[in-house]
């Protein structure tokens, strides 16, 4: 059974930093392209970061690029979210998804092509 269990989410202050992370069972992430996606309240779910299983490739949202960091240890089969100069527009559910086939600039936003997610953990920031 695949499970991706998210943690790491919390309500924060604009302008502070949170870490999420996302382990995986039942799969090994080393054979996924992986990706973040968050969904805010009434809002359609939308694509924040993908990385590449190699670990070499990695594409973000325009907004979230310069602030946001996604990055991956296979040993401990799990993937990360650095998320820095948190804005209140950021808040939102965070899940993780991965993909087995490779993704690249063009189709890693595509919520569709990703086998496996988690529940998420709520990211919630204050102004």
């Amino acid at each position: 059974q695949v499970q991706l269990v998210e943690s790491g989410g919390e309500l924060v202050q604009a302008g502070a930093s949170l870490r999420l992370s996302c382990v995986a069972s039942g799969i090994k992430i080393s054979w996924y392209d992986m990706a973040w996606f968050r969904q805010a309240p009434g809002k359609e779910r939308e694509f924040v970061a993908a990385n590449r299983r190699t670990g070499t490739d990695t594409f973000y949202d325009d907004s979230v690029k310069g602030r946001f960091t996604i990055s991956r240890d296979n040993t401990k089969n799990t993937v990360y979210l650095q998320m820095n100069s948190l804005k209140p527009e950021d808040t939102a559910l965070y899940s993780c998804a991965a993909n087995v086939n490779p993704v690249s600039a063009s189709n890693a936003p595509l919520a569709r092509d990703y086998e496996h997610w988690g529940r998420g953990t709520q990211v919630t920031v204050s102004s």
